[in-house]
C-alpha cells in the first residue's frame, strides 16, 4: 500500500516483474543488456536524484517492463518511453492502464531503436531519465542529447564504469572521448551508486547514476562534427602527443602543430590533458585554415 493515499502501491516489486516477464515469455538478454530494476525503493531515488518536477516531459529509453516508468508517471506531467523490444512495447502501455490508470493519458510508447529517434510523439521532453541498456549506453545518450535541445536535464543509470567516464574530469586515467563529448552538451557529474541486487538478472558489474545539466556548448566557429572528429583522432592514439595524434586529422604533422599552436595548445600535450574548450579552439584553428584555403584562388 501507498504511505500517502492508502491505495495500492502501483510500482512493481519483485514479484511483480517475475510475473510479467513470464506472462509475456520474455527472458532478459545480454544481446540488449536488459536487467529490469525489481526494488520500488531504487526507482523512486531515480526519479528524485533527476529532481523531476510536476511540469516535466520526460523521456524515458529502454523502460523494459515498467518499474521506472510508473515512478516517473507519478512525478512528471508526461512521460514518452522508447522501447526497441517487441514484447515489451506492446505489453508496456497495458502495464501503465492496469496499474496507475489515472495517469494513462500522460504516457506515450515509441517502438523505436532509440539510436534512430529523431522525433517524439507527444510534448517536447525537458529531462531525460533512463536506465541505459549497457552495451549502447554512451552512444544511445549523446544521440538523444544531440537530437532534443530542449532536454534540460538528465539523469541516466549506466554500468558503474561507464558513469567514471562521463563525469571524469581532465587528467584523470579513465578521461576520454566520453567525458569529453558529454561536456560538450552538459555539466557532468556522478549521481550515486546502485548495487547489483536491485536487478533481476542481478548484473557482474556495478551501475552508477549520472547527472547531465545542459549547458551553452563552446563558443567555436567549427561544428560540432569537426570538434568530435578532433576528439576521436586525439584519443585513437592516446598516448601519442598531440602533433602525432592529430596528423591524419589535419592532413601533416606541420598542420596539426600549426592548429594547436594557434589555439594556445602545447604541441607536446595529451588529448587527456585537454577540456572540450581546448578542442573546439583547435578545431576551429584548423577549421579556418580549411576555409582560407579553399576560398584562395
Amino acid at each position: 500500500m501507498s504511505a500517502t493515499t492508502g491505495e495500492p502501491d502501483p510500482l512493481l516489486g519483485p514479484a511483480d516483474v517475475r510475473e510479467l516477464a513470464a506472462a509475456l515469455g520474455v527472458r532478459p538478454t545480454k544481446q540488449r543488456g536488459q536487467n529490469f530494476v525489481i526494488d520500488p525503493n531504487t526507482v523512486r531515488r531515480i526519479v528524485r536524484a533527476a529532481g523531476v518536477r510536476p511540469d516535466d516531459v520526460v523521456v524515458e529509453i529502454g523502460p523494459g517492463l515498467g518499474s521506472l516508468t510508473l515512478a516517473l508517471l507519478q512525478a512528471a506531467s508526461h512521460v514518452t518511453a522508447v522501447e526497441i523490444d517487441d514484447a515489451l512495447a506492446a505489453a508496456l502501455p497495458a502495464t501503465v492502464r492496469a496499474r496507475l490508470p489515472r495517469r494513462a493519458e500522460h504516457f506515450a510508447l515509441l517502438h523505436a531503436d532509440a539510436l534512430r529517434v529523431t522525433e517524439l510523439p507527444g510534448p517536447e521532453p525537458t529531462a531525460l531519465v533512463a536506465n541505459l541498456p549497457y552495451n549502447v549506453a554512451v552512444p544511445v545518450l549523446l544521440h538523444i542529447l544531440a537530437t532534443f535541445p530542449g532536454i534540460e536535464r538528465s539523469l541516466v543509470m549506466v554500468q558503474a564504469e561507464v558513469a567514471d567516464r562521463l563525469a571524469a574530469a581532465p587528467g584523470s586515467k579513465v578521461y576520454g572521448v566520453p567525458s569529453l563529448k558529454a561536456a560538450w552538451y552538459a555539466d557532468v557529474k556522478r549521481a550515486g551508486a546502485i548495487g547489483r541486487n536491485v536487478f533481476w538478472p542481478a548484473p557482474n558489474v556495478d551501475s552508477g547514476l549520472v547527472s547531465l545539466t545542459r549547458r551553452e556548448p563552446p563558443a567555436t566557429g567549427a561544428t560540432r562534427t569537426e570538434v568530435f572528429a578532433a576528439v576521436d583522432a586525439a584519443f585513437a592514439q592516446r598516448r601519442k602527443t598531440l602533433r602525432a595524434a592529430l596528423t591524419g586529422w589535419a592532413g601533416s604533422a606541420p598542420a596539426a602543430e600549426a592548429a594547436l599552436r594557434a589555439a594556445g595548445v602545447s604541441p607536446q600535450a595529451r588529448g587527456e590533458a585537454l577540456t572540450i574548450e581546448d578542442f573546439a579552439r583547435i578545431a576551429e584553428s584548423r577549421h579556418r585554415t580549411a576555409t582560407t584555403r579553399s576560398s584562395t584562388p
